[in-house]
């Protein structure tokens, strides 16, 4: 069970870094402000999930093999809240953007 649980984590990590490379592209390619930001806030929510499970990783998993360090600790913590803050802030600006690219759509479409 514990050999699963540390795949699924590193799984998830792999993945999110992944999808968190993959917008970040997007986002520099793109010139559209609106959909820029949209695929930054992607980034970020990409960005915390991965930095909310390699804070799981430090505090948990490290923890078995040996004693768990106040460095340790404290990178985990810090790893805890700056990928918390992530998840909220993408989360936060992915409503943003995508409540603003509604409404330049439907300003294309009244102007047409």
């Amino acid at each position: 069970m514990y050999t699963a649980f540390t795949y699924v984590l590193y799984f998830g990590i792999l993945a999110s870094a992944l999808y968190a490379l993959v917008f970040s592209f997007k986002s520099k390619r793109l010139s559209d402000p609106n959909a820029k930001g949209l695929m930054a806030a992607k980034m970020n929510i990409a960005m915390g999930i991965m930095l909310t499970l390699l804070s799981i990783v430090q505090l948990f998993l490290f923890e078995k093999a040996g004693e768990g360090s106040t460095v340790r600790v404290l990178v985990g913590a810090a790893f805890l809240l700056l990928g918390l803050y992530n998840i909220f802030a993408g989360v936060r600006n992915n409503k943003l953007f995508k409540t603003q690219l509604k409404k330049q759509e439907t300003s294309k479409k009244k102007s047409k």
